[in-house]
């Protein structure tokens, strides 16, 4: 597999060995073979690009179409098929922002609400960033550093930051920085000059120091620390136990709900919604799930006696410093456990000794 970084050119020519042929009978059975090696790094950039799991994978549809009706214009000793087939995307994606709405989270809405207001109108899909399953932007095989650059690239308050960024600069910024193009290759496929490129380059990343200050600190991978803190916190949840809960949580951590804009900031008035007589989720399951390169859980209520249960909500965890710094909880599960292939009722639990 080739790096998503473009470090790894040596592994790119052993893969690629016999694609400097000319475009010929095997057509189907040489594109099949390209889309199987980059299917998963293209869906990485379309989603970075257009912030929704499902926009990216029309993305990638239209992409394997376009790639198919132009391949006799492919031509090798131009370039690599992978970079072709970003090219190809990269329009795509430019395509398919023209007069869209931008994507956000709730943060980016308005500011943050008072405990016990009410949660509002939901909003529709097309206004909110979505969560993205890690299996569908992580190749197989992946070097470690390859799989950490694509981690910390696709987590959602990165892809949120993105947004931020007119379309044109957002293409820049990801083809400069998380994918390492020269700036003469991004010019190439934009059409632009090199000195355009790096114009836009310097603005995409003073927007983003803005929007973004943190950068992709923190989407190192979870230690022993990270995972006990995970467990405490399913612990708490599980049981609603308020106190534990907030202990575990960053003083100016932050809660929200899409579709609703509604959100909170801070540990107390965190705490302060959760002691509401409605917010209870004792009873709650939550079922651990590999999203966005971060710690997330698919939650499931208690729908009455028998030991039944229902979806509630797909849940992102951000985890910086040995805490919780927020919980984002989506709640279209009609949409988003289907993606995420899980179940409508959560796995059984073994029964432990005591409860025999």
């Amino acid at each position: 597999m080739t790096s998503i970084t473009r470090s790894g050119k040596q592994s790119e020519t052993q893969v690629y060995e016999n694609d400097q042929v000319r475009v010929g009978k095997d057509d189907a059975v040489r594109l099949e073979r390209w889309w199987e090696a980059h299917h998963a790094e293209l869906t990485a950039h379309c989603y970075r690009m257009l912030g929704s799991a499902f926009d990216a994978d029309d993305a990638v549809q239209e992409t394997l179409e376009r790639a198919w009706r132009g391949r006799g214009r492919f031509e090798a000793s131009r370039g690599s098929a992978r970079s072709w087939l970003y090219a190809i995307a990269t329009n795509v994606c430019l395509d398919m922002l023209r007069g869209a709405r931008r994507r956000a989270l709730a943060m980016d809405l308005g500011p943050a609400a008072e405990p016990g207001s009410p949660l509002g109108r939901p909003l529709p899909e097309e206004h909110w960033v979505l969560p993205i399953p890690d299996r569908r932007v992580s190749p197989a095989g992946a070097d470690p550093a390859e799989a950490a650059v694509a981690r910390e690239t696709i987590r959602l308050a990165f892809v949120a930051a993105l947004q931020h960024l007119p379309p044109r600069q957002r293409a820049v910024l990801i083809l400069r920085d998380v994918l390492r193009w020269r700036a003469a290759e991004v010019a190439g496929l934009l059409g632009v000059t090199v000195a355009a490129v790096n114009s836009a380059l310097q603005r995409a990343r003073a927007t983003l120091r803005t929007v973004h200050p943190d950068g992709t600190e923190g989407a190192a991978p979870l230690g022993e620390a990270e995972g006990d803190l995970l467990d405490r916190y399913c612990t708490a949840f599980e049981n609603h136990d308020v106190d534990a809960l907030v202990a575990l949580l960053h003083e100016d951590a932050a809660m929200s709900m899409p579709p609703f804009t509604w959100w909170l900031q801070g540990r107390e008035h965190i705490r302060r919604a959760l002691s509401a007589p409605d917010a209870g989720c004792r009873g709650s399951r939550l079922v651990p799930v590999a999203a966005n390169g971060s710690p997330a859980f698919a939650h499931y209520v208690p729908t009455g006696p028998g030991g039944t249960f229902e979806p509630r909500a797909l849940v992102l965890v951000d985890v910086r410093g040995g805490l919780i710094a927020g919980t984002t909880s989506f709640l279209d599960t009609a949409r988003l456990f289907p993606l995420f292939d899980l179940p409508p009722t959560p796995p059984r639990r073994p029964v432990s000794p005591d409860e025999r």
